[in-house]
């Protein structure tokens, strides 16, 4: 394990494994087989990679994605691991070299797509060369279950039988239980230790949206929160991503549709602008995103819906592999459920799939659904539990308000049941709301008792009723008579009154702000450095024709910002700073880093409204000065500059245009109403004839 720690640290430049790594790599080093379930962001690369450099020979890595291969092997390079890709963009003479850089033991690491591996000629290719292991990169992809299922993938068991001393590793980030047991059995890894870690993703804050107009709700949810951010869009059809992006851009962000419509080429060409450059937002169906390895991605936004639990995960799953904080939103309403279950009932599948695909969808409805913590739930699917609710997601921060709808559910229930069950969502709501149409009158629908006997709620409010009526499954939608409401027979205890159904309260849609202050990930003083260093960083992957996180990831350079380095020596002290990057990098971070001191003021732990105080009062700014520019009162500013005095970084006396005396007069009055102000300043405010306000009290309070 010693030689496995001190690659980590000198070629990676990591302290310490995270669990299990170091087991997985040990199981490996021995030769064995090792099934890894581990979620996104949680290392698993390193389970094969580090392996690699221990074993002789050369780690086949199985992948299906094409496109990714070549920032994999660019990051391994930057590294100093000997590392290519054999797949379908390289030319013939390219494809050449890299076998025979293969054949002489010159590669540390080898990308190859499940086809080309399965080619009878790549296998003989093979056989004649030292094989270190075998990577089975998204093994979830074996599993007709599954939602990423590939056909290619069932027949890498051969790698078994061609290959049976050399050491596999398959690994996934989502797998529920009956996936993992196919894993097992279509690779023959009945033998393999399996490793499943903990499918939590702390950092990332999940969040329904439920309401109209998705595409302004998604607009405030990213100015809000990411308005300068990486992030992904997932869309329903190739039209729908055209037209968000299109709108995106028009709003002013720079977004690129992606999805298998477009040309290969401009699909490439999108995918590198958002692996590389900084802000992008991609508008993508499903087609986009799988393997996607930017550590950066601050936001992955739903405009529809995911048709399981495990789709989501792994869609959610590509924001924040980072470790640093991220948001999982989706927008969700009454059209989503109706266009999924038309969907599932479509399917061409067999009654085995269908039931699987129903089950599935039927656990993502209630999600959407759910009063509690989302976060526990999510788990719960995956078979793990989650002792306390996480406080982090939107039930938890704001828990939504329930109301019993049990005789509005009646009143939806029983109009659909005496129209006959033959009409959808929109004509069963006029004739609750009593709209006397030419259609209603025909069916003589007027007449019925439950005519205009809903007119308490609004349209609206009735598709929110609706909505939650057939996610939980009281009602069926007929795919095969155009979306046709029909009764279930979960319905019937409800309709005779015998059970209460406690539904979701909409929640009200605020204004939209356009002012927002952008969120920054480093305290006020260091967002010069920050923008230095990201732009450094920038300019040598352009140089290097790599992505910038290739380079050093969003959390190095904080780390940098943080603990400001001086000499070369202090850079190992970095996370995710190697040997090779100290090399590379290591001067000229050193000297942008020296271009920015930072005073002693402002070294400080304050909050970063009080920094921003603090900077201006750097700067020579009086209070009244300050307190105009930050568009504040007087006595705010003398409380921020209170907090700097109480930690030492000021000196009252210079902070204050007090006299001796002055200053004395209060000191001892704060000190007389010790007792009774109890750290209040009202009290003492008064004592002092109201001469003094209380930003000058609170200063004089602080230095004490």
């Amino acid at each position: 394990m010693n030689r496995a720690q001190s690659i980590l640290q000198s070629t990676f430049g990591y302290d310490a494994f995270r669990e299990p790594q170091g087991e997985i790599i040990h199981e490996l080093e021995q030769g064995r087989d090792a099934f890894v379930l581990m979620p996104t962001g949680g290392g698993k690369s390193l389970c094969y990679q580090i392996p690699a450099l221990l074993r002789d020979g050369t780690a086949i890595i199985v992948s299906p994605l094409i496109a990714l291969m070549q920032d994999q092997v660019d990051a391994l390079n930057q590294l100093g691991i000997k590392a290519a890709y054999l797949n379908s963009t390289l030319d013939v003479a390219e494809a050449r070299e890299v076998e025979a850089q293969l054949l002489n033991g010159a590669l540390d690491l080898l990308y190859v797509a499940p086809e080309r591996l399965l080619n009878p000629i790549m296998l003989s290719l093979l056989e004649r060369c030292h094989i270190a292991l075998f990577a089975i990169d998204e093994a979830h992809c074996v599993s007709q279950w599954g939602h990423d299922f590939r056909p290619e993938y069932q027949k890498l068991r051969v790698l078994h039988e061609r290959f049976p001393q050399v050491p596999r590793i398959a690994l996934t980030a989502t797998a529920d239980q009956r996936t993992r047991d196919e894993i097992i059995a279509q690779l023959q890894l009945e033998g393999a230790r399996v490793f499943i870690n903990s499918f939590d993703r702390p950092n990332i804050h999940y969040a329904i949206s439920e309401g109209n107009n998705p595409k302004l709700r998604l607009w405030r949810f990213i100015q809000e929160n990411h308005a300068q951010d990486a992030g992904i869009v997932y869309c329903l059809s190739r039209k729908k991503v055209e037209a968000t992006a299109e709108w995106l851009t028009e709003q002013g962000r720079i977004a690129l549709p992606y999805h298998a419509g477009l040309s290969q080429e401009l699909r490439q060409k999108n995918q590198q602008r958002f692996l590389r450059d900084e802000g992008v937002i991609i508008v993508a169906t499903i087609a986009f995103g799988m393997g996607i390895d930017k550590p950066d991605v601050r936001f992955v936004a739903h405009l529809r819906l995911p048709k399981s639990i495990e789709a989501y995960y792994q869609e959610t799953g590509r924001a924040g592999r980072d470790g640093e904080p991220a948001n999982a939103w989706m927008a969700y309403g009454l059209q989503d459920v109706l266009t999924l279950r038309q969907f599932m009932q479509n399917s061409n599948a067999d009654e085995a799939h269908k039931r699987v695909e129903h089950n599935k969808l039927e656990s993502m409805l209630g999600l959407c659904e759910l009063i509690a913590c989302r976060r526990q739930a999510l788990l719960g699917y995956f078979d793990e539990r989650l002792e306390q609710p996480c406080g982090a997601c939107d039930n938890c921060t704001t828990p939504p308000e329930k109301w019993d709808g049990s005789e509005a559910a009646q009143k939806i229930l029983s109009s659909i049941y005496r129209t006959g069950q033959r009409f959808g969502v929109n004509y069963i709501i006029d004739v609750l709301m009593g709209k006397a149409d030419e259609r209603i009158r025909q069916n003589q629908h007027e007449q019925l008792s439950t005519f205009g006997i809903g007119k308490e709620f609004s349209t609206m409010e009735w598709r929110t009723i609706f909505r939650q009526l057939i996610a939980l499954g009281f009602i069926n939608v007929e795919a095969e008579s155009h979306g046709s409401l029909t009764l279930t027979e979960k319905c019937r205890p409800v309709l005779r009154g015998e059970q209460k159904l406690a539904l979701r309260k909409q929640t009200k849609e605020e204004k939209l702000t356009t002012e927002k202050k952008k969120k920054s990930p480093v305290r006020p003083q260091d967002e010069p450095l920050w923008d230095a260093l990201r732009a450094l960083r920038t300019q040598l992957a352009e140089d290097s024709g790599v992505p910038p996180y290739v380079i050093f990831h969003d959390a190095t350079l904080m780390e940098m910002i943080k603990k400001r380095p001086v000499e070369i020596g202090d850079m190992r002290y970095i996370s995710g700073v190697g040997d090779q990057k100290i090399k590379r990098y290591g001067q000229v971070f050193l000297a942008e880093i020296a271009k920015y001191p930072l005073a002693e003021l402002l070294n400080n732990r304050l909050s970063a409204t009080v920094n921003e105080t603090l900077m201006l009062y750097q700067e020579g700014l009086d209070i009244k000065a300050i307190a105009t520019q930050r568009d504040m009162k007087e006595n705010t500013v003398y409380g921020h500059l209170a907090d700097a005095i109480e930690v030492g970084l000021l000196d009252v006396k210079e902070v204050l245009d007090l006299d001796d005396s002055e200053y004395q007069e209060i000191i001892m009055t704060i000190e007389s109403l010790e007792d009774e102000s109890k750290g209040r300043i009202k009290p003492i405010y008064e004592a002092l004839d109201e001469e003094y306000e209380y930003g000058i009290i609170k200063c004089v309070q602080a230095s004490m």
